[in-house]
């Protein structure tokens, strides 16, 4: 019996040494990293997976317009949009000399397709049906369309949009400022498209349109250097309770499209996008806005 006994507890306690040393050799629970902490790894300084590896692949259209470029020079660091990319560049762990430029035009760097960027800026504005071909970073400007009439048209004395409903109006094709014309407007005349904006602005030049729609800055530009006997009438109010902003375009499938975002929101908080705005962009102070 205390044979039996001296047996049984023996090989008690030799299971418990088996378990014990199971139990130490088993996998432990993994610890479950936050969505957070998995972005900051995959958003590292120069890590990203970019479409050259260490380096950024920045689109424009060409020419790059002033003042969103200076010179028809993206690389220069000289205007707002090229500022910006720098900016983001430099949050994203890429210095200037890590920064490619690549000539995209402007209604390719949102047309559906891969892209061979890793991002565009070219005052794309975010929309939906934009979404459903590219990805967009959040915002990093917030934009109002105007209207650019030479002085002496009768245009120039728009105090509204019902104003404007007579006019031969013009814009560069695919362009927001185009949808202001067609939804907000409707003139009774088909407005003019252009392929770029610099042959709209050779139209009103030659009084074949009365007038041009462009977003408030190029309109400020416009009439201070390139067409001085134009000004700037108005300009619209947002059509909805979100304002217009433009974005960077990444491709749709981009998995550095959260990591931009972040940069971009980082800029805009610390005030290096309003900094840059404030040296790059004209006030829009006393615009009077078209209703």
């Amino acid at each position: 019996m205390h044979l039996v006994n001296r047996t049984l507890v023996t090989a008690l306690c030799s299971a418990v040494v088996v378990c014990t040393t199971l139990a130490g050799c088993a996998p432990q629970p993994e610890k479950k990293t936050s969505g957070a902490d998995s972005t900051a790894k995959s958003c590292a300084p120069g890590g990203l997976a970019t479409e050259v590896p260490g380096k950024l692949t920045v689109g424009t259209d060409k020419p790059a317009y002033a003042p969103w470029f200076a010179d028809d020079e993206p690389s220069n660091g000289k205007g707002f949009e090229s500022a910006v990319a720098y900016a983001v560049a430099k949050r994203l762990g890429y210095g200037r000399g890590s920064v490619v430029w690549q000539n995209v035009p402007f209604n390719s760097s949102f047309a559906p397709g891969v892209k061979k960027f890793d991002f565009d800026i070219n005052q794309v504005s975010i929309s939906d049906a934009r979404r459903k071909a590219v990805a967009f970073s959040t915002g990093y400007y917030d934009v109002r369309q105007a209207v650019v009439a030479l002085k002496s048209s009768k245009a120039a004395k728009a105090k509204n949009v019902a104003d404007l409903k007579g006019a031969k109006l013009g814009a560069q094709v695919g362009t927001t400022s185009l949808d202001f014309i067609n939804d907000l407007v409707k003139p009774t005349q088909r407005p003019a498209v252009y392929q770029k904006n610099d042959f709209a602005k050779s139209a009103l030049k030659n009084g074949q349109v009365d007038a041009i729609v462009v977003d408030l800055p190029t309109a400020f530009y416009v009439t201070g250097s390139e067409v001085p006997e134009a000004e700037v009438v108005g300009q619209f109010p947002n059509s909805s309770s979100t304002p217009e902003q433009f974005g960077l375009v990444l491709d749709r499938e981009s998995t550095i499209t959260s990591c931009v975002s972040r940069a971009v929101d980082s800029l805009r908080k610390d005030g290096t996008v309003a900094a840059l705005e404030k040296q790059w962009l004209s006030d829009a102070v006393g615009v009077p806005v078209l209703k």
